[in-house]
């Protein structure tokens, strides 16, 4: 499995999930197999995005792709994220 770590900052939280939601199925028929979203506790307007993915080609072509500035820009993002593509390598329990 492979992970995408974005840091964005955004303008309205309730407006960036709704768009986010809404593109939901074109993640998911990209490659996507889930994801989890964080805010910053000092920082309310910068979200930390971890989305899963079945490998690393699918997550850059999605992550690449030209229609998903459009989207990022309806739903408020501010400025391009950082991105940290992640590889699985062990999970503890403590």
């Amino acid at each position: 499995m492979t992970y995408v770590l974005a840091i964005q900052k955004i303008k309205d939280y309730d407006k960036w999930k709704k768009v986010f939601d809404e593109h939901g199925d074109v993640r998911k028929t990209k490659g996507s197999k889930g994801a989890m979203i964080y805010r910053n506790s000092n920082d309310p307007r910068q979200l930390i995005i971890i989305t899963k993915w079945e490998n690393i080609d699918t997550a850059k072509n999605f992550a690449l792709a030209e229609d998903l500035k459009i989207v990022m820009k309806k739903a408020g993002v501010i400025c391009l994220p950082e991105l940290y593509y992640l590889e699985g390598i062990e999970k503890t329990e403590y």
